[in-house]
């Protein structure tokens, strides 16, 4: 199997980076975010260019980002949350895990994705609920990240010890981890 020795894929507030990072510390292994490559090439961040150039050309950028980082590395890579988005990324990331790559889900309850997010429910939202958009999204692209998985790992519960190994445990054994196995 060539690229990535882990795929992380989830919603935002999942841990895709904080597992991430503590994931490759344990494989010996180098992280990449598709995010922050897509902000190293344009010297914007990711939420200028939502505001600046719009919504579609960021998913152009960040489908070509996952594309170089899949062909390009070898640890564990991290996925914006929308990534998913994309049928050329979903086809990538479903290949990847037919090719014997791991592909994790990093699910996440809404309840703790707004409380991650700084959300509470018990303040008055104003203009927009930005819960009730979280739920939304949560909803709609769940069956995405479900469909390029090769295994999900619920966060919402757990610290970020007990997600690692999780996902290490999800890990085929090809990854050389010996706690690797498929869901």
């Amino acid at each position: 199997m060539t690229g990535p020795a882990l795929v992380l894929v989830g919603p935002p507030t999942s841990g895709k980076t904080t597992v991430g990072r503590a994931v490759a510390a344990a494989l010996g292994v180098g992280f990449r975010d598709t995010d922050a490559d897509v902000e190293a090439t344009t010297g914007s961040r990711v939420a200028d260019l939502f505001v600046d150039r719009g919504e579609a050309h960021f998913r152009e950028l960040e489908e070509a980002a996952v594309a170089a980082a899949l062909a390009e590395h070898d640890g564990v890579l991290a996925l914006g949350g929308g990534a998913v988005l994309s049928d050329a990324t979903r086809a990538l990331l479903v290949a990847h895990g037919r090719a014997g790559g791991a592909v994790v889900w990093l699910d996440v309850d809404l309840a703790t994705a707004a409380r991650r997010a700084g959300f509470n429910r018990d303040r008055p939202l104003l203009a927009v609920n930005p819960r009730a958009m979280l739920r939304t999204m949560l909803e709609a692209r769940a069956p995405l990240y479900d469909e390029v998985a090769t295994a999900r790992v619920p966060t919402g519960s757990r610290s970020t010890e007990e997600s690692v190994a999780a996902v290490l445990a999800a890990l085929p054994a090809s990854t050389g981890h010996p706690r690797g196995g498929r869901r």
